[in-house]
């Protein structure tokens, strides 16, 4: 771990760091005051690269970084912060994008969840709405960009209302038929994460990862409890409780939206996120046959009652079967 900058340490003869508000295992995220342009506040996101990758393969990832920093720099959407500088010192690179005031869902699930509430559906589209939005510009940038860690914590609602994603940390460039390096060599938050994140096996990820993890997202957010992640689920597929057996408030459709971006094999799931929101929205009610009579049979499945009685229907008809055969 990185020794953090201190409060009021003068970056790059510019930013003047007042204090951190964010941390993790490369680096931290600062507020800072931007000396050149009288009363702005930006975030500094530092990244440190491990000493140990040599010579030749920091230059490789500092290379990465200002490559990934200069597209990050010239993208404009109402729901992402601008970046607006980006440099590396030593070992050590430097993000400087707006600073999003407000409090991220998370905290806000975390306050309904002490109350004993829920957060409210007609709110939580809303986001959905804006998150959307937002992942629609990325993937359709050339390359298409990434997040890689869409999770309640790393959404912001300002004071007016505007949802913002932030952290670009785990970014990645599609580049065609090329594996590229990512800014923080990781692999997400595992309960927002899908299975093909985690590598190995020639695995990839596309815009399909980030509908998982959009889905995974509003799971939590509507439900105030972690999905099982996609490694448990792979194992044992019912870990996936039902959104609306524990929130009975959430409409059908959501619940469907969810299970449909949560599919764990990516071919499975919506195949772009304009698709996705063109369904919890209500401007397309199409999804595929079998994949509509998959949710009512998971619906189906999670009630205990009718779980139970498909299961003896089960066995019934496979004695039935192998009474027609020896007698």
């Amino acid at each position: 771990m990185p020794l953090p900058l201190k409060n009021n340490e003068l970056i790059r003869d510019r930013y003047q760091i007042k204090k951190i508000i964010g941390q993790g295992g490369m680096g931290c995220i600062y507020l800072a005051n931007d000396t050149r342009l009288s009363g702005r506040q930006c975030a500094l996101k530092e990244v440190e690269h491990d000493p140990s990758l040599g010579a030749e393969l920091h230059k490789e990832a500092q290379d990465q970084f200002r490559q990934e920093a200069t597209i990050l720099a010239r993208l404009d959407h109402p729901n992402l912060p601008k970046v607006s500088d980006f440099f590396s010192i030593g070992n050590r690179d430097y993000l400087i994008m707006d600073y999003v005031p407000g409090d991220d869902l998370r905290t806000l699930m975390l306050k309904a969840k002490h109350q004993k509430k829920f957060l409210l559906e007609k709110e939580v589209r809303s986001w959905a709405n804006q998150l959307a939005d937002a992942l629609i510009y990325l993937h359709n940038q050339n390359p298409p960009i990434l997040h890689r860690d869409i999770k309640p914590s790393n959404l912001k609602l300002t004071p007016d209302g505007l949802l913002k994603l932030v952290d670009f940390g785990l970014v990645k460039l599609l580049a065609p038929g090329e594996m590229t390096i990512t800014i923080i060599q990781g692999q997400g938050t595992a309960l927002y994460t899908p299975l093909e994140q985690y590598g190995g096996g020639g695995s990839h990820t596309d815009d399909r990862s980030d509908i998982y993890s959009f889905g995974a997202t509003f799971y939590h957010l509507l439900t105030n409890t972690p999905p099982a992640d996609a490694r448990a689920r792979f194992i044992e597929p019912e870990n996936l409780i039902s959104p609306r057996k524990i929130n009975s408030n959430i409409s059908l459709q959501m619940e469907r939206m969810i299970f449909w971006a949560m599919q764990l094999h990516p071919d499975e799931r919506p195949q772009s996120i304009a698709q996705l929101k063109d369904y919890f929205t209500g401007k397309s009610i199409v999804i595929e046959k079998e994949q509509i009579e998959k949710y009512k049979i998971m619906d189906y499945v999670n009630r205990p009652t009718e779980k139970t009685l498909l299961i003896l229907a089960g066995i019934l008809m496979i004695a039935s079967f192998l009474g027609s055969l020896f007698f």
